[in-house]
Formats: structure tokens, sequence, C-alpha cells
């Protein structure tokens, strides 16, 4: 393999135009090149039949490579410790590992790939950012978008990092602009965006029902057709902060899928890869284990499985992602027909080259003609010049920040294993935190999913040894999750850890990490629930009371039911709306100091909690009983307005009782919103009125202010129990 790197090809997607293939010069050469499932006898012309009357004889079957990767995570440097290196079987029986990743040797590698294959094409199975080590997080990953158009990916299809930031940015990602908060980070250069296709399919926005980008992407040379279908996993949500994913649906991948392949054929391609970020477990973590060993894909389990043994024939090879598991192998698709399921383990380690062999006479891939296999992006070839270049620019802007030392350690902290010793540090450091929060705190919880390398003892840069610096940190932890103390029972701390195993999580359970002082015994030769074993959970060497409380930090990712927590979340909510509530009551008698007492804002705020303090009880209860009353008189005067407003539109009662909101007419909505406002100015007064009445009885009560209004009208012996002389007599 040379070292020399290859000069960066510049090409402009939407009109690339290269001369077409020359014929074939002999029947005998181009049958000895066909698939065997061709079809095509010795005394038959192939090439004939894929003329077009004017054009020069082209080839019938024409080999289109096809270039993957997936879960790159902004890992534009090259990954240190495990997650920078890969296992390889020996024919001997034994493994090595293999140095691995960084984009200016991912670079090299498919661009070397590329060389004497004029039919290629670069794909990629989503998380091409999200999760970023610092020198990509730090902006949002647009070091990584530039990496990418550098590299000339083609198409990929959006992950579940892609939504760390919302569906706006990762919008931004795609369309370019600088960002709405931190601005343009190169003076005077505005962020172009992606200039390769993001795909969502199954990512609806949940007003227009439409996906919120491109469902599919056809790739087109010389009239090859092969069209590109993008999905990420439908329990996105369970994975990504609910703010991500908010006002977005996900929805099925194999419906989605199976309903834009037939899209595809409409328009005329026959010839479908789809690009799926949810992905399998092998049973071997060598990128060239045999997946397909015995048969094919015996070695291999998972969400893809079941995925691909049900997505449409109609497609012809899956590239994977999510699981940063490494896999090419073949699983059957509903027809019982072998197809192509690909992944290239993550962080830009692997890329994964594919042979798509297209019929031109039937604009199908020859399906029994798909070889694939897995390449190792090793660091023994020359560094790509651009890609150091992009490196050494975002690594200057980084640096100020990132080469700040935070710690020390004495050796390498390894984020291997269920339980990893990175993972306790971080669960004893979130208990530590905790206990500064509230000293009762008893343990804490953190989700594996949340820890994304390890830490190394070797300097990376100028630190020296055993120093650990904010970049190292940021790329250890990425997200910017804070955190959250919760009280549980026993009973919901048992259930809690149950959850790791069970609902989503039963077939790929998600550990959480624990801190110091909590053990219990995790079966996974069980199944469900009873891989916990409850009996053997303990705190600080007593067993677990059911009845029990115990103050509980977690990240506020797990706080918010991420990795499918629900207890986490039950428990965060109600927390939450105590709190709201809690808070809206104490600052309910704002409005009236800010009109009576004529304060400004913050000292209206300031008094309305000093006037409800110690009558909290008190002040919600009769709010909640004005509020209960004006809604029944507000519902007394819409009731009418509606009935009117249905007789008027011509649906009359039943109408009104059974028609969607979808079939609401005009007619019907303009009355009922007349009504809706008057109902809403007779019971305004209500509220308003029960809240000045409070304000004044608050007062009466912490400030004698009858007294204070008693002498301004004049009277002299007000309050003071003994009977005076009325005024004026």
């Amino acid at each position: 393999m040379s070292a020399t790197p290859q000069p960066v090809r510049r090409r402009h997607r939407t009109t690339r135009f290269l001369a077409v293939a020359a014929g074939v010069t002999t029947v005998g050469a181009l049958v000895a090149a066909l698939p065997a499932s061709a079809g095509t006898s010795a005394g038959t012309s192939a090439d004939s039949s894929a003329k077009k009357p004017g054009h020069h004889d082209v080839p019938r079957y024409q080999d289109v490579q096809l270039l993957s990767f997936n879960d790159l995570h902004g890992n534009l440097e090259p990954p240190s410790g495990s997650s920078g290196r890969v296992t390889e079987n020996q024919a001997d029986g034994t493994t090595k590992t293999i140095d691995a990743g960084g984009v200016e040797y991912l670079a090299t590698h498919l661009r070397q790939a590329r060389q004497g294959n004029r039919y290629s094409v670069t794909a990629a199975g989503g998380d091409m950012v999200g999760a970023s080590p610092l020198i990509s997080g730090l902006f949002h990953d647009e070091p990584t978008i530039e990496a990418l158009n550098k590299l000339d990916l083609d198409v990929t299809s959006v992950g579940n990092h892609e939504f760390d930031e919302g569906a706006k940015e990762l919008g931004r990602l795609q369309n370019g602009g600088c960002h709405p908060t931190d601005g343009c980070y190169v003076k005077g250069k505005k962020f172009k965006g992606a200039d390769f296709p993001y795909l969502a399919a199954n990512v609806l926005d949940e007003k227009t029902k439409k996906p919120i980008l491109k469902p599919y992407w056809v790739w087109k040379k010389n009239g090859v057709k092969v069209g590109f279908i993008g999905v990420t996993l439908e329990d996105t949500p369970g994975v990504v902060s609910a703010e991500g994913v908010k006002g977005l649906k996900f929805k099925d991948e194999v419906e989605t899928i199976n309903k834009y392949a037939k899209e595809l054929e409409k328009q005329g391609v026959k010839s479908v890869v789809a690009l799926i970020h949810e992905g399998g477990l092998p049973a071997s973590s060598s990128y060239n284990y045999d997946c397909d060993s015995p048969g094919g894909g015996d070695g291999i389990s998972g969400p893809i499985v079941d995925i691909a043994k049900n997505v449409t024939p109609k497609v012809d090879a899956l590239v994977t992602g999510h699981t940063h598991a490494a896999y090419a192998c073949t699983i059957d698709d509903p027809s019982g027909k072998p197809r192509t399921v690909t992944s290239a383990a993550s962080f830009g380690r692997l890329y994964t080259d594919t042979t798509l062999t297209y019929d031109r006479l039937t604009g199908d891939i020859a399906r029994t003609a798909v070889p694939s296999a897995n390449h190792v992006v090793t660091r023994d070839v020359a560094k790509a010049p651009d890609m150091t270049e992009l490196i050494t620019k975002w690594g200057t802007l980084a640096a100020p920040i990132g080469n700040k030392p935070i710690g020390y350690i004495s050796g390498d902290v390894s984020n291997a294993g269920t339980e990893s010793p990175i993972g306790d540090l971080i669960a004893d450091a979130q208990l530590a935190y905790g206990k500064e929060l509230d000293p009762g705190t008893d343990l804490a919880l953190m989700n594996p999913g949340g820890i994304r390398a390890p830490l190394t003892y070797a300097a990376r840069g100028a630190e020296g040894d055993g120093v650990v610096t904010y970049a190292e940190g940021f790329t250890v932890q990425p997200f910017a999750n804070t955190v959250n103390l919760q009280d549980f029972t026993g009973a919901q701390l048992v259930q809690v850890l149950k959850e790791q195993v069970t609902g989503t999580n039963a077939t790929s359970p998600k550990v959480l990490q624990i801190s110091s002082g909590l053990t219990y015994t995790l079966d996974l030769t069980k199944s469900g629930a009873d891989r916990v074993v409850t009996d053997s959970i303990q705190l600080n060497g007593a067993a677990i009371d059911p009845a029990a409380t115990y103050r509980v930090a977690t990240n506020s990712f797990l706080a918010g039911g991420g990795d499918g927590s629900t207890t986490l979340a039950v428990l965060g909510g109600v927390a939450a709306a105590v709190v709201a509530l809690w808070t809206m009551v104490r600052l309910s008698l704002a409005s009236p100091v800010l009109m009576l007492e004529k304060q400004g804002v913050r000292k209206s705020l300031s008094r309305s909690v000093k006037l409800v303090r110690g009558s909290w009880w008190r002040v919600f209860g009769i709010q909640l009983l004005a509020t209960i009353i004006a809604n029944i008189v507000a519902s007394i005067i819409v009731i009418p307005f509606a009935v009117l407003a249905s007789a008027l539109s011509g649906d009359g009662i039943d109408g009104l009782l059974n028609s969607g909101a979808g079939d609401l007419g005009w007619t019907f909505l303009i009355i009922s919103g007349i009504g809706s406002v008057i109902g809403s100015l007779l019971t305004f007064p209500i509220t308003a009125g029960v809240t000045v009445l409070l304000y004044i009885d608050q007062r009466i009560r912490r400030e004698a202010l009858d007294l204070d209004l008693a002498r301004a009208a004049g009277l002299q012996d007000y309050g003071s129990g003994v009977p005076g002389s009325t005024p004026g007599s």
C-alpha cells in the first residue's frame, strides 16, 4: 500500500460529468465477468441487451464500490486507549490489537481505496457528530462536518446523537450558518454546512407529519442509479435528552424503509441501500470475525437481525451502526435471499468496502455477488495534509480551554467491562458532589452511554504523563449533564436496577455504573428482571430496606428517563411538578404588589415570597378553589356557544360529539372562539379578585394592614377592644 497521500478529489455533487465507459471487446470476456446467477448462456450476447440507440456499447453489469463507515462521533484526532484500537483474529487462533483511527489516516485510506474504481460512492450510518471530543464538540461539531466534506462523503443517515442539540441545530449542520448563540468561530467566515445530504426518513415533525430532512437520495452515474434511504433507531427518544427530540416523532425503521423503497421503485430506482442507525452484536469483538459461520448471520444477534429479516427484498444492502460493533454478515431477507449487513465499529477505526454489481438491464443489484469486508484504518500510512491542516486550525482555537489541567491519575483508567473503572470513578465523583449539595446523599448512578472514552496515563501533548486536561475530561463525558438529587424508596431503587435489563434494555442491557458502597449481583445468564439478584442488593454492607428512603445522585439524562429508566423519569417528573407548583404559589401575589405598591418586578417577587411564607397551603387551597369555580362558570358560558356553533355549521349535536379536531369548520371555530373569549372576560375578575383579596388578607395577618387602614379612615380605637366614640357624633 502506497504511503503517499493522494490529492483531494474536487467534485461538484450536483453535476458530475465523466466519460462513458468503453465497450466490452468480446462477448467471451463479458460472460466471464458475469455473476454466477446472471443466467446468461454462452450463446447469448449479454452486452447487446444493454445497448441503447445512439449510444456506445456499455457492459450490462457494472461494479459499484460502496465505501461506508459509522459512529465517527467527531473523533478527528486518533482516539486514545481502547477507543483507538481494534482486535484482529490471527490464522493460528490468537488475536492481536492494532492502533486505528484518526481522520488524517481515514482520508488517506479512503482515497487509496477509491483508486481504480470509477464507480465509487461513500455512505455513512449515522452518529457522525455528537458525544464528540473537545476539538469538535466545543464548536458544535462544525469541524467534523468540514472534515466529512473533505472526505467526500456522499450521504449519511442521521443517528441518535445528531439530535443531542435538537432538530434546529441538526438543520444548521446540514444547511450552514453561524451558531445562534456562539456565532461564527472564524472571523469573517460563515459555516457552510454539509455538502452531503443527511437522511431522516423516519423522523417526523409532529406538526407537519413530514420528515424533517430528506428521506432518501439517489446516486447517479452514467445510467447507474442507486437509492439510499436513511433512518435512525425508533427508540431515539429513549437514548437522547427530551429537549433534543422535542416536537419530533420517530417511526418504525422497517415500515419506513419499506415505504420509501416502493417510492423509489416507482421512480425507476430498483437498486437500494438502507442506511440504518441501529445495529447488532457479533459473537466476537474482532473486526474480522466470521459472523456467517456456521451459517449466514449465525454469529450476530441484536435488533438489526429482526430489522434485516423484515426489510423488503427491494433493498439490496444494509449499512448499519449504533452498537459500535464490527461485522460484515449476510442475513436472509423476507424472501429467503441472502443480503449483506455491515457495520464498521466506531470512531473512524474501520471502513467497509462493499461491491454492488449493478445490472443495467434490470436496474437492480445482482445480489448473489455482493462481497463485503471491513478494513482497518491503520496509522502506518501518510497523514492527509488537508486533514492535518484542519486539525491544527481547530486545535489552536480549542487549546486555551482544552489544555487546562483538571486532575491527575497514576495509571490508565479503562472504560472496558460491564462495570468499568472509569464508570466507578465517575459515579464516586457524582456521589462526592451530591454530598456537597446534601450531606445526606447515599449513592450515585451513572449511565454507561455517557462514558465515551478512557483516561490514559501517557501524555497526549506537553502536559506531562498523568496530567488530565480539560480536553481529556471532556472526551470522557462530552454531554452537558448536571447532577440531580432524588429521593427513592428502597423498592424504587430495586426497580431502577431491574430496568437496566428489562423493557427496551432486555436485548441489550445498559448496566448502570454505581458508586462505592452499593453492591449487588448481576447474573446475565438469566433473562429479564431475574438478572438482578434482589437479595444481594446492599448499601454499605446492609440490605436495602424497601420502605426506607435513599438520597440518590444521578445525571440529568438518567433523571429524565434516559436509557429506559422510567422510574427515574417518573420520580424526576413528580419532583419537577412539585417544585414548579411550590414556586408558582410563592410568587402568586407578585402582581398585586406590582400594581398596588408600585414596586419593581424583582421587589414584587421578593415581597410575594415574604407574604406567602408560612401560609403556602392556605394560599394554594384558596387559589385552587377559585380556579375550579372560574372554570365551571366558563364552561357554563362556553357550552351554549359550542352548541350554537354546531347547529350553524350544519353538524348538529352528533357532529359536535363525534367529529375530530381536523373536521371542525371555520363557522364552528369562530363562534366557539367568541364564547371562549366571553367566558374568559367574565371569569378573569374572579381569579384576579381572589388574588387581590389574598394579598390584602396576608398583609392584614402579617403587617396589620387593617390597623393602618383604620387609622387612615379615622377609626380611633379600632383593634383595641375598647368601645370608642363614633366619628362625627
